[in-house]
């Protein structure tokens, strides 16, 4: 049964009234409808001037708080949207495309293209994602306003001439996606959202319902209702919905996929199409009858997130370390970066700092900052394969045995240097002659991935719970999308967390597998399995207080996010891109399904690093926090998570200058470091006031 929620039942937060709301940032406007944020910032407004007056439609660009025309002689311009140097406008019966930088227009879809006769083109939406450069363009009708003849169209855009700049006004196709055929009790379709390249989220002005709809056939799943006049749709960038009220000038928030809508503000006469501001902060939202276009908080109340900056900073730690073996310049003077992937102790009361390196060494160290020089405690380069183009292969996880005192076992995943596409985990112990070292001699394989047909999605990361227990994480396997569906496969331990008993063996296995781990004696699935439906968590850890097991997985297209792993979770992957459906078999939110707990967009970064929770002692500001970064924008975050209330409660973020964090992890008494790559060999942070 579909879950509906009734905005009724969700009037329970204090909303922003008329009085609350800010000031306009530009007043005086005649019928503002749409609003988009170019890239660079720039704000642009389509104007419908007189309604159902030709000719005396614009489009304007709002700086500095006034309105500056840049194109003119329009209809009844709505939707607007923006791709690169263009923007994308409905007028009417047609798709305008306007030059961003001389306002230049021209028609890029006229009533004739269409396979049915548009009566009133209202809203527009670009899926970048499949078309990064061209974008495929998706168009609402409202029809006749009184519940027919409504439609939803996609324009396919094809590749530009090579050398002749922008596709010729002649070229698009358009195709009918979804009309009252497809979605019975269709009656005024007006706002749209991209969720992912296969669904798209649909605004009925008439019934005051939100759809999802599935582009391939049309299909619909009505998600929310009891919307009057719902017109615009906004994603920001934490997973959160915002529908606006033409009818009401009302704006509500759906705080996660699957929950009901919140009144986020109201006392706009008629609220018309939004979008985010640059800061990603703010909601920008015409007042089409109030001529005016106002800012309001992206909050939905109740759901409140503390994002301001923590008081802390970043410094390298251990600035004098001079790592024993590495050579910065390598063979042939070519600089070889240290690429340190792990940061741990050894739990045994020493207070050593370990640190491996991805080429296949490990490194120990007074936990001291004066300390000068580092001494290796286990060098396997000779069969470990490391290559910058194949960069997560590689020593990628090192766990200490939880009676390392008693027993001298390290544990490593690794991929080895003489086989094609697999990683194994494997045993070694104190040398025999040396105690200060491991014994490369010693290994012993515990447990081998094979047959993978793709080299990245290694995951990597290996810890031992608090049951003592050993936790294995692999990544899906590789290449885009999980082409082999491994993760949803419960037959294979691609794309899956393991937990093993490695001080005891099976029968024809190099450890046990715990009697009550979930798929222990069920057909068709490993008994190794502890958790599944997993894409490349690159990085997990135990909260050392709760025993919680937090996992970061990277993410395809859209979402990086953030899991807590339970017994036999199923987080999703690849039905599922952490909230939201994925792909052509892509689902709804599920109970046997397990969402994230907190996901950002790619507007924000593109690979999540996974921290830990601290528990340290320097910083009672960020105990409880889990901290965490994104590679690609180098960005550092402290996450709090209210467990009673079951959501995100902080995400605050870390000033920090622009490197690419590789790993976090903790000494023996909790102090929270993070690793990137060096040339100069400082490849160790540490926080400070």
């Amino acid at each position: 049964m579909t879950r509906l929620f009734t905005l009724a039942l969700a009037l329970c937060a204090a909303p922003a009234s008329a009085a609350d709301l800010p000031k306009p940032i530009v007043s005086d406007l005649a019928n503002p409808e749409s609003v988009a944020v170019a890239p660079d910032g720039k704000v642009y407004v389509s104007i419908i001037g007189e309604a159902g007056k030709d000719g005396d439609g614009s489009v304007a660009v709002i700086e500095g708080g006034k309105a500056t025309t840049l194109a003119k002689g329009l209809d009844d311009p709505k939707g607007v949207a923006v791709l690169n140097n263009f923007l994308f406008v409905t007028d009417k019966t047609k798709v305008l495309r306007i030059a961003r930088n001389n306002g230049k227009v021209e028609t890029l879809v006229d009533a004739a293209k269409f396979p049915v006769a548009p009566q009133f083109l209202n809203d527009i939406v670009i899926d970048t994602e499949s078309t990064p450069t061209i974008g495929t363009i998706y168009v609402s009708d409202s029809g006749d306003r009184k519940g027919g003849g409504g439609a939803v169209f996609r324009i396919t855009m094809p590749p530009p001439p090579k050398g002749k700049g922008p596709v010729p006004a002649s070229a698009p196709k358009v195709d009918l996606i979804a009309d009252a055929k497809t979605i019975p009790g269709l009656h005024t379709p007006n706002g749209l959202a991209m969720e992912g390249s296969f669904k798209l989220l649909l605004a009925d002005f008439g019934a005051g319902d939100l759809y999802r709809v599935n582009i391939a056939d049309g299909k619909a799943e009505k998600i929310a209702e009891g919307m009057d006049g719902a017109d615009g749709l906004t994603w920001d960038h934490w997973g959160r919905l915002f529908i606006s009220s033409w009818k009401t000038g009302k704006v509500f928030g759906i705080a996660r996929p699957g929950m009901k809508p919140v009144l986020v503000a109201e006392g706009f006469k008629s609220a018309a199409d939004t979008c985010l501001d640059a800061t990603g902060k703010n909601l920008l939202v015409p007042d089409m009858k109030g001529g005016t276009l106002t800012a309001i908080p992206a909050v939905v109340p109740g759901f409140e997130v503390d994002d301001k900056p923590l008081p802390l900073k970043t410094e390298v730690a251990f600035p004098d370390l001079k790592w024993d073996g590495w050579d910065p310049e390598g063979s042939g003077g070519k600089v070889v970066p240290l690429r340190p992937i792990v940061l741990t102790h050894a739990g045994d009361g020493s207070n050593r700092v370990f640190v491996a390196v991805q080429q296949g060494t490990i490194h120990t160290f007074a936990n001291d900052q004066k300390a000068n020089a580092t001494k290796l405690f286990l060098d396997i380069r000779d069969r470990v394969k490391y290559n910058d183009n194949t960069n997560e292969e590689g020593l990628l996880g090192v766990a200490f045995h939880p009676k390392f005192k008693t027993t001298g076992e390290v544990f490593v995943f690794y991929t080895p240097k003489k086989e094609d596409r697999v990683n194994v985990v494997s045993r070694f112990r104190l040398s025999k002659t040396d105690p200060t070292k491991l014994d490369a001699a010693s290994e012993e394989q515990i447990i081998r991935y094979e047959r993978k047909l793709f080299w990245n999605h290694d995951g990597g990361t290996i810890c031992f719970g608090p049951d003592g227990f050993l936790y294995v994480i692999h990544g899906d396997g590789g290449r885009g999308g999980d082409p082999e569906e491994n993760g949803q496969n419960l037959n294979t331990l691609y794309g899956k967390i393991l937990r093993l008993d490695v001080d005891k063996k099976d029968e024809g296995k190099g450890y046990a597998v715990p009697k009550d781990n979930p798929f222990v004696g069920k057909a068709n699935a490993k008994s190794e399995i502890w958790a599944y439906g997993i894409r490349n968590v690159w990085r997990m850890s135990f909260d050392r207080e709760t025993g919680k097991l937090w996992a970061a997985d990277v993410g395809q297209n859209l979402y990086e996010e953030i899991n807590i792993i339970e017994k036999g979770g199923n987080y999703g992957w690849n039905v599922r891109e952490s909230l939201h459906p994925f792909g052509a078999k892509g689902v709804r939110e599920k109970k046997e399904l397990i969402d994230p707990i907190w996901e950002y967009h790619h507007d924000v970064g593109k690979s999540i690093t996974g921290g830990t929770v601290y528990r340290g002692k320097q910083f009672p500001e960020l105990t409880g926090h889990y901290v965490y970064a994104d590679y690609v924008t180098s960005k550092i975050w402290a996450l709090k998570y209210d467990e009673k209330a079951g959501r995100v409660t902080a995400n605050r973020p870390i000033p920090d200058p622009a490197k690419p964090v590789l790993s976090f992890g903790e000494d023996e008494t909790g102090e929270l470091y993070f690793l990137t790559v060096s040339n100069t060999g400082k490849g160790i942070y540490r926080f400070t006031k």
